[in-house]
């Protein structure tokens, strides 16, 4: 049950909702379950709640920004942003606040999906890591 919240979590937290997933992580860390483990299940659920928001921002900007779930300005500040760097950009799709719509402006751009994984993989995968480092070594 462990890995499937994680897993869920994990998902939420990389959709647009406001939710964070690195307390549970640490949380899950503290209990000595295998951290192998935990560090896929999390990469992995984070990874695919990126996809959710890619595949939404395939389908609904305009729906989104509408229903008032996305500000319009947010959008545009995303959009300005991978413009600039492009695909790049999501080796911040971590950082809380901007990485959620940034994944969710690639799929509105329509950026190459193969790449978008592998890019949101590494920068999901790269904070758990850093995430469970600091754990381990705080001894939490």
């Amino acid at each position: 049950m462990t890995y499937i919240t994680l897993f869920v979590v994990s998902f939420l937290a990389a959709t647009l909702l406001p939710l964070g997933s690195e307390a549970l992580f640490v949380y899950d860390i503290s209990q000595n379950y295998p951290l192998i483990f935990l560090w896929i299940v999390a990469t992995v659920g984070n990874t695919m709640g990126s996809i959710f928001n890619y595949w939404l921002g395939c389908k609904g900007e305009a729906y989104l920004i509408k229903k008032g779930h996305v500000t319009e300005k947010k959008m545009d500040n995303a959009k300005g942003l991978f413009d600039r760097y492009g695909g790049w950009m999501l080796l911040l799709s971590w950082v809380p606040i901007i990485g959620d719509p940034l994944t969710f402006v690639a799929g509105v751009l329509r950026y190459n999906f193969k790449y978008f994984v592998f890019i949101v993989f590494i920068a999901k995968g790269t904070r758990y890591a850093v995430v469970s480092f600091l754990a381990s070594s705080l001894s939490v």
